[in-house]
């Protein structure tokens, strides 16, 4: 599972977004085992202390739940609670950046919404 990592934001957070990413995509399940804290410093060559926050920052949310002696596993119910934290980063954060453009270029609801569908339409 290659990872790239940028400069823009600490590994730590890009990390937990992109086990985030795993669990959306559903490359591990409700239940399953993540891999270990080891695992993914070696495999990503990043500090075990970096990886660490990583995974409590998903603990804290309860996405991923530790088990004493056994390792972190994805919890049940993780993937709506991502989808839902998803919907509202969505709606604080990206949507009003494309209100705004909507309201520049002057275009309706009307063509936002046949564009849509349009585009919903070529990816089937």
């Amino acid at each position: 599972m290659p990872v790239s990592w940028n400069d823009h934001s600490p590994i730590y957070k890009q990390l937990a977004k992109q086990i985030v990413s795993w669990i959306l995509n559903q490359q591990f399940k409700e239940g399953d085992a993540l891999p270990s804290v080891r695992k993914l410093s070696v495999e990503y060559q990043i500090n075990h202390l970096t990886v660490a926050k990583s995974l409590q920052i998903l603990v804290d949310q309860n996405i991923i739940e530790k088990r004493r002696g056994v390792g972190m596993f994805v919890s049940d119910g993780a993937v709506q609670r991502l989808i839902d934290i998803e919907k509202d980063k969505f709606y604080a954060t990206e949507l009003p950046t494309i209100l705004k453009r909507i309201n520049e270029l002057n275009i309706s609801k009307e063509e936002v919404f046949n564009a849509i569908n349009e585009k919903e339409n070529k990816r089937d």
